[in-house]
């Protein structure tokens, strides 16, 4: 149960003072998951204790986990213009430049804590052992797709990139998957319901569905045998990608030591090649 509907259904039954905060958080949840237990509890007209009391009643540990639940509930729900309106008033403090690019550090930061490395270490060997990888990102994900797609066909002899517009067009692609193939699926907030179909339709034909998303909270776990998280927020109106590319990254290298020699082998096919046609600008020391 997401956080608004507890507390649509917890309503009757609170306080005066929670009825306030309760009010101030359904009509204004795009607000309130950037607010601080004394900045909630004066914009509410209660003290921070029942601030914190409301939460701990809703069945939150602590009134940070009730906030991030509030956080995830709007991602998926606002618009874009609604993220740039809240995006720019939290900037105008610190600056945009200054602003960014910390928020990004602290998502890698975040991401690297909340890990599973066991999760992630599993889908690695499913991922390896493939016949067939598939790929799905559609949107901004479809990026983190082109990169992730780039790097295992170095690694791997089918790797299958989609990215077409169309339900029919995505079924068509995955109409061959089987037991033997791995679909990873990349979707953050706001979700394609293109790839969520997508996934759901390959899982239910035999495919291993690897999911990369941002949490729990999305529908892509639903699905996914194997699910990694990566933190993304709302910078403006544009996805922040960086601790999903960082996690690409590290799918990709502990892909690549998994299969060693493969890649040792097509590299060096490769940079005769490029050497022969010339496909790379070379140095003077080269020269």
């Amino acid at each position: 149960m997401d956080v608004i509907s507890r507390i649509e259904e917890n309503y009757d039954k609170m306080s005066k003072g929670h009825k306030s905060i309760a009010r101030f958080v359904l009509a204004h949840f795009e607000k309130a998951a950037f607010m601080n237990v004394s900045r909630l509890s004066e914009v509410t007209g209660v003290s921070e204790a029942t601030v914190v009391r409301f939460s701990t009643e809703l069945g939150y540990e602590k009134y940070q986990h009730f906030q991030k639940a509030v956080l995830e509930y709007a991602k998926t729900r606002l618009t874009s213009v609604q993220r740039m309106d809240i995006a720019y008033e939290r900037m105008e403090s610190e600056g945009i430049l200054t602003s960014v690019l910390n928020s990004d550090i602290d998502k890698i930061r975040s991401t690297l804590a909340a890990i599973d490395e066991e999760e992630f270490n599993r889908a690695v060997e499913k991922i390896a052992q493939a016949r067939r990888v598939y790929i799905i990102g559609l949107g901004s994900a479809s990026a983190l797709a082109s990169f992730l797609g780039y790097y295992l066909n170095l690694i791997f002899d089918d790797v299958r990139i989609i990215n077409s517009v169309g339900v029919s067009e995505i079924i068509d692609q995955l109409y061959r998957v089987s037991s033997d193939d791995v679909v990873i699926g990349i979707s953050f907030p706001r979700y394609s319901n293109r790839t969520v179909n997508a996934l759901k339709y390959a899982k239910s034909i035999g495919g291993t569905v690897v999911g990369v998303t941002d949490g729990a909270m999305s529908p892509i776990k639903e699905t996914a045998d194997y699910c990694l998280y990566a933190r993304s927020d709302m910078e403006s109106f544009v996805d922040s990608l960086v601790a999903p590319f960082s996690l690409m990254n590290a799918l990709i290298v502990a892909l690549g030591a998994h299969k060693k020699e493969t890649v040792y082998k097509n590299l060096e096919d490769l940079e005769s090649i490029w050497k022969q046609y010339k496909v790379y600008e070379t140095t003077k020391e080269e020269k």
